[in-house]
């Protein structure tokens, strides 16, 4: 048995069970795939993969059963590693942040200028995702932490500690009617047509569970991923936007107006870590320039309680 054997074994699942994609994505042939497979089977004596001719179509039970064990074990070789690197290595190494285009654009520019400050070293790498994707990058390992505030506090196997609370904020065109109310209700804002986020991001539940529970209906004549295409698509008078409140840049955004209320209810951004992930130094450093309120020996203990 060795840890080839077991990466195979793990990516055979990941790729449901498509032996062409699992030895694309190992850089390696489909017959080696299949050969160490073969090879592991032999010496265990029972068969893994439940099979139809050459193509898998599932595990066994007892494929069941050690994939669990593969994903420890394969966890841990990189927990070693990374244990080793924190010694020999103390500020080099690679950060991967997963985390949605608000959260990028908007809220980690200082925090990523004051991290690259404190550790030059390091290559940090910023990959934009949904709040589902980036749940999934931390559980298959892609991402050492994510930040985004829906997702990440429903899956059991992650560690989350509050990033910041914010509230949406309604953006206009100059001189739009409702940029004179003195204070905006759901039913006026029904009059227009709305264009926000796409479900799923950035506290559109809410949104949408404000106008359910007012029993009003409304007229969403776009959705997007982000708030510069919404933002876009308001300066052309297609709608009224609602956005993150954050996303509002007064230089920028010269042309349109925001106008802050708390009608849609307070959004939390989460921080999360994979629990058994060994994270590095580094990477509880950039927690603690995001969050400084964050207690980050809970953190530790929670995802990863040998440390």
């Amino acid at each position: 048995m060795n840890f080839q054997q077991l990466r195979i074994i793990r990516e055979t699942v990941r790729q449901n069970f498509n032996l062409t994609e699992a030895s694309a994505a190992l850089y390696t042939s489909q017959s080696g795939v299949s050969k160490h497979i073969k090879d592991l089977e032999d010496e265990l004596g029972v068969q893994l993969f439940i099979r139809k001719g050459k193509r898998l179509l599932g595990l066994t039970e007892p494929g069941q059963s050690l994939l669990g064990i593969v994903e420890r074990m394969l966890v841990d070789a990189e927990n070693i590693k990374r244990l080793a690197d924190d010694f020999n290595k103390v500020d080099e190494g690679t950060l991967t942040i997963a985390t949605t285009h608000t959260q990028a654009r908007y809220v980690l520019p200082p925090i990523v200028n004051q991290f690259k400050k404190l550790f030059p070293k390091v290559h940090l790498i910023l990959q934009q995702a949904s709040p589902t994707e980036i749940a999934e990058m931390l559980l298959q390992g892609e991402a050492d932490i994510g930040i985004a505030t829906e997702s990440l506090t429903t899956e059991e196997n992650l560690a989350s500690v509050p990033y910041y609370q914010w509230e949406h904020s309604i953006i206009v065109p100059q001189n739009h009617p409702l940029g004179q109310e003195k204070e905006i209700t759901l039913e006026a804002l029904s009059q227009f047509p709305i264009i926000t986020y796409h479900g799923g991001f950035t506290g559109r539940s809410k949104i949408d569970k404000a106008f359910e529970d007012a029993g009003i209906d409304v007229d969403l004549v776009m959705s997007a991923l982000d708030a510069d295409v919404i933002k876009t698509y308001v300066e052309l008078g297609m709608g009224v936007g609602i956005v993150n409140d954050v996303a509002y840049d007064r230089e920028r955004d010269y042309r349109l107006k925001q106008i802050k209320t708390d009608i849609f209810g307070l959004n939390t951004t989460w921080i999360a870590v994979r629990k058994g992930h060994l994270l590095r130094g580094y990477g509880y450093e950039f927690i603690s320039l995001c969050s400084p309120e964050a207690d980050i020996k809970a953190l530790k203990k929670v995802a990863y309680p040998e440390e």
